[in-house]
């Protein structure tokens, strides 16, 4: 499944003030069910918080990618956030985040939520790519570096 095909141009943010690790997803919580009837943000909260206390998703380089698998999610959902200011968010490498893509999956997804996890590590791990993200200063740019990046 292509990334880009699980972003929407409301779930696309750029120079949000983040705050703090809980208060950047509750945020993006109350966006993804906002974006979704059959989701209430108390649920994505709770999914994402209840991933987040088995182990940081902070991958290191200034990215982390909260993800969960949720009951009443039909297919994946992703969302791309780039923060004003860097964040602690217990990353492996100890330092603050500044680009974050939410993902949920169906509860049954296992093999296409770790395949989905897969490339977008891969994709966040290339500096010349998490530069030309880090590069933008509107979410139209943002949203057309994603469309560049993700499309495969």
């Amino acid at each position: 499944m292509p990334i880009l095909s699980l972003l929407t141009p409301e779930r696309v943010l750029q120079n949000i003030e983040g705050g703090s690790k809980k208060r950047i997803i509750e945020l993006v919580s109350k966006i993804i069910a906002e974006s979704d009837d059959d989701l209430t943000a108390e649920a994505v909260f709770s999914g994402l918080i209840g991933r987040e206390r088995l182990g940081s998703t902070g991958i290191g380089e200034g990215v982390a990618i909260p993800h969960c698998r949720l009951a009443g999610v039909n297919k994946a959902i992703g969302a791309l956030i780039s923060l004003s200011e860097p964040i602690d968010f217990d990353a492996i490498d100890n330092r603050p985040v500044d680009l974050l893509f939410f993902l949920l999956v169906p509860e049954e997804a296992c093999d296409d939520h770790l395949s989905t996890l897969g490339k977008l590590a891969e994709v966040f791990s290339q500096e010349e790519l998490r530069s030309k993200l880090r590069d933008t200063h509107s979410k139209e740019q943002l949203l057309e570096v994603a469309t560049e990046l993700f499309r495969t």
